[in-house]
């Protein structure tokens, strides 16, 4: 069960790394002006995968959201970490949830709703409109890391040090119009999570 053709594709297709084709829709339909909601609609794309992780788990999960002096955002959370796994060559692959489209959402007109009143476009959607994207994930057997410009990788896919507890951290730094912080009802969009929001100071 280690060749790629076999993992069940459920939000993303495992068998592609990067769809160029994909990334550069996603810009060239959201970059300008206010349809991609600002940072607030991008926060609100990555806290709606915590949830969705904390529901599968069955128990009301953690996450806390960092605004940094820079502009840039870190949404940590204490899920399992995103999927990552082995394949027949040994090469470790984490599913590609940055640089491909999720195949839920990919018609708007049946998409959910987030609590913004936009639809969900995906963890994609955050990194094709990132100048910078570093994503990271704790899991039991490892830890790694990968940094996006635009939602294409600056490198393959990095080991880093294990840290006791599993989760994901998603770090962004994006330039759009719009609302830029979430409001209290956003908060209460997602039943699964604790939200905690905080001051970097770097």
């Amino acid at each position: 069960m280690n060749e790629r053709s076999s993992w069940q594709v459920t939000t993303h297709d495992w068998g592609t790394d990067v769809d160029l084709e994909h990334l550069g829709a996603v810009r060239e339909l959201l970059s300008h002006g206010d349809s991609a909601g600002g940072r607030r609609h991008l926060i609100l794309e990555v806290l709606a995968y915590a949830n969705e992780e904390a529901e599968h788990l069955g128990r009301v999960g953690t996450t806390t959201v960092t605004y940094h002096p820079d502009g840039g955002v870190t949404v940590a959370d204490d899920g399992r970490g995103t999927d990552t796994r082995t394949d027949s060559k040994g090469r470790v692959i984490r599913k590609p949830v940055m640089a491909t489209a999720d195949v839920r959402f990919r018609d708007e007109a049946t998409a959910p709703v987030l609590p913004d009143g936009l639809p969900r476009r995906g963890m994609s959607t955050v990194a094709a409109l990132s100048r910078e994207l570093t994503h990271q994930n704790h899991r039991h057997r490892g830890s790694w890391s990968q940094t996006y410009r635009y939602g294409i990788p600056d490198d393959e896919l990095a080991a880093i040090d294990p840290r006791a507890t599993s989760g994901t951290s998603v770090t962004f730094t994006a330039q759009l119009s719009g609302p830029a912080d979430l409001t209290d009802t956003d908060l209460q969009g997602f039943p699964w999570l604790t939200v905690t929001q905080t001051q970097g100071t770097s």
